[in-house]
């Protein structure tokens, strides 16, 4: 009713918003080109849409396909809330992003894994064929690749659609990294056929434009998903700030030179953070993609990655993250840490 009251110009009941007169004069005039939907300000669906055309070649509906969130958590939060039903099997890439497993513990999923191994962290199409029942819903992908750094190749994409394909499988894609891309093209799997009507691309302003604390995200994927996207959404957050939603507009409308930009400032502080980790003795594996580079840190003697890291901040004052948190089983990641290259090239230099 909200959405359709503002499309009409409705009189608001008082449980979904504030009275005209109850607002400053000054304040509403200021904020009056701010208006927005429930959902989304039009704006940023357009933004959204032209960067998402220019990027995979594919055109979607501003109003049916679209859903902005407060932030990628959020999307991901609400695709899985909205799509996923419990007992449902989602298959995960292991190490992956902290809140993957979380979301789909309170979806009441059964989460599944792959486990990618250093030092490629290549995915076991076998093991992923092997995995997938008649009971698996969704997989679950996130290319560039939290925390390692890889970037699934176009013969895994493949691999991974034609078998999304055969069992009728879902794909949520979190794609927050996709303009840090450094050693291959970024692949979207909703742009290889027949993947856009099973597909929900997950993105957001944080990454690319080193806005985290914004929390402005996006859900694309055809109406049949974005229904019950949309229906999770309206009970997480409801709508998101809608003056941020302006801004991400035209950042999302840089010109190429921004992303080229970022991508050339990203590569330099790679080559610094890789230089002096290898200097030091650690086994560094390669990182194609977002900020992050993953280490063995087994050289230097200590028992696992906790007491690792917590020994670099103490003795050494270097954060790094333990990687065991990011697997289904632990000890899968006890021999990993994280590093991360976002700080400034003196910051890292000093590191």
């Amino acid at each position: 009713m909200s959405a359709v009251s503002t499309e009409k110009e409705a009189v608001p009941n008082q449980n979904e918003t504030t009275q005209k007169t109850q607002r400053p004069s000054q304040v509403a005039k200021r904020l009056e080109k701010f208006k927005t939907t429930i959902f989304t300000q039009m704006n940023l669906n357009s933004a959204i849409a032209e960067r998402f055309e220019k990027d995979t070649g594919l055109v979607v509906d501003l109003e049916k396909e679209i859903t902005v969130t407060s932030g990628c958590t959020e999307a991901i939060a609400a695709t899985v809330l909205g799509l996923i039903n419990p007992g449902d099997e989602v298959i995960l890439f292991a190490p992956f992003y902290d809140s993957y497993e979380a979301t789909l513990s309170m979806a009441g999923a059964k989460v599944k894994g792959i486990t990618l191994r250093p030092p490629d962290f290549l995915v076991s199409i076998d093991e992923l064929k092997s995995t997938i029942t008649k009971n698996t819903h969704a997989i679950l992908i996130n290319t560039p690749h939290n925390p390692t750094g890889k970037m699934f190749t176009r013969e895994e994409m493949n691999a991974i659609a034609s078998l999304c394909i055969e069992n009728d499988v879902l794909v949520f894609t979190d794609e927050v990294y996709d303009k840090l891309a450094f050693d291959m093209d970024h692949i979207s799997i909703s742009s290889l056929p027949g993947m856009f009507e099973r597909t929900v691309t997950l993105n957001s302003l944080g990454k690319t434009f080193s806005l985290t604390g914004w929390k402005i995200g996006w859900a694309i994927a055809p109406p049949h998903l974005t229904c019950g996207v949309r229906q999770a959404h309206t009970f997480l957050t409801f709508s998101t700030s809608a003056p941020m939603q302006w801004a991400t507009a035209s950042a999302l409308r840089a010109p190429d030179s921004y992303f080229a930009g970022l991508k050339s400032d990203y590569m330099a502080k790679r080559a610094i953070l890789v230089e002096g980790l290898n200097a030091v003795g650690f086994k560094v594996f390669p990182s194609s993609g977002t900020y992050f580079v993953v280490v063995d840190h087994t050289p230097f003697g200590l028992e696992n990655d906790v007491a690792f890291c917590e020994y670099l901040i103490k003795e050494v004052g270097v954060v790094a993250i333990p990687t065991s948190d990011f697997y289904l089983n632990p000890e899968d990641g006890k021999n990993l840490v994280r590093f991360t290259f976002f700080k400034d090239e003196e910051t890292e230099g000093g590191c």
